[in-house]
């Protein structure tokens, strides 16, 4: 109740276009962006199949490293992540035209593109840097604590550990 007024308990709602949930976790909007770059990765295969490898790589990196709300993911499963790693290197291939089978670290060192890893770890520190630069007293509080946990999480975001 508010005012009196009786208010709907809701599992999940969208807002400025990121999906929360009851329980804060982010699968649900991992998911939404995994279609969401699904769906523009092969509008751009379609429209742009003739073009060249140049032409396709600048417009895959314009359309689909963005990973809209993706600095906010600080609670997701291990399956949700990689479900959109996969997502994110399939849609490479298809944009290029390349094979399903090919490697992926491959395809995005010839290519001279961020694999999803590099993109992740971009808007990670993008995040940061906008919130320690940020004239807000409440955001530079956070910021100024290197034992804030959101901080943390961000700094520490897909470190890549035990690599054999």
């Amino acid at each position: 109740m508010l005012n009196g007024a009786l208010l709907d308990r809701v599992q999940s709602f969208k807002y400025l276009g990121h999906i929360v949930t009851a329980d804060l976790k982010d699968d649900v909007d991992m998911e939404r962006e995994r279609r969401a770059l699904c769906v523009r990765a092969n509008m751009l295969a379609r429209r742009f199949a003739r073009c060249s490898s140049d032409v396709k790589i600048t417009l895959f990196k314009a359309y689909c490293t963005s990973l809209y709300t993706c600095g906010l993911w600080a609670d997701y499963t291990q399956r949700a992540y990689n479900a959109l790693r996969v997502q994110y290197n399939n849609a490479f291939r298809a944009v290029l035209g390349l094979p399903r089978y090919c490697s992926a670290s491959g395809m995005f060192a010839g290519a001279h593109t961020a694999c999803f890893h590099a993109t992740m770890r971009v808007r990670a520190a993008a995040l940061v840097r906008r919130v320690r630069a940020s004239a807000n007293t409440v955001l530079a509080m956070i910021a100024d604590r290197l034992d804030c946990p959101y901080i943390v999480h961000c700094c520490n975001r897909h470190v890549r550990t035990g690599v054999g």
